[in-house]
């Protein structure tokens, strides 16, 4: 835990809206079979959203301790506490091994650098959306571009 706090994010807080949330666990195809985990939760509403609208299981990874109380804030709200789990730990040194979906909003250059340990972690056909990035020459065996409210792109690969 020491090192978390001393080291910065690698990107700031950007939220992901609600109806972007929707589009990619309706492209994740989400049961309630699922464990979904988001690599830079934020205030935890991909993992909340998973719980509440399939009845998924999620875990939000975030470095910053203040993402994850207001994530655990809001799982209370939301009613998932007994579904969703907060965790601050570095997304790059984490265990996500029993993650059956990803959801990823980071910059092409974290992509790039967590791809190994995705392919190193993750069992064959788990799926990975990312919002707004690609994951380099990895092909995306999906991609939706979204116009509402505002213009985005989601990324849709299995793990082979």
């Amino acid at each position: 835990m020491q090192n978390i706090k001393q080291r910065k994010p690698d990107i700031g807080y950007i939220p992901t809206e609600s109806e972007q949330v929707n589009a990619a666990l309706a492209l994740a195809n989400i049961t309630s079979d699922d464990i979904v985990y988001d690599l830079g939760c934020g205030d935890g509403r991909v993992v909340i959203a998973a719980a509440r609208q399939y009845g998924a299981r999620g875990v939000g990874i975030d470095i910053d301790p203040e993402r994850i109380r207001e994530a655990q804030e809001n799982s209370k709200k939301a009613g998932v506490c007994d579904r969703v789990q907060f965790r601050q730990e570095d997304l790059f040194e984490c265990d996500f091994s029993t993650a059956t979906v990803v959801f990823l909003y980071l910059l092409p250059h974290l992509n790039l650098k967590l791809k190994p340990k995705l392919f190193s972690q993750l069992q064959s056909g788990t799926r990975i959306v990312s919002h707004d990035f690609d994951m380099g020459d990895w092909k995306a065996a999906a991609k939706i571009a979204l116009l509402f409210p505002e213009e985005c792109t989601l990324y849709y690969w299995v793990i082979p």
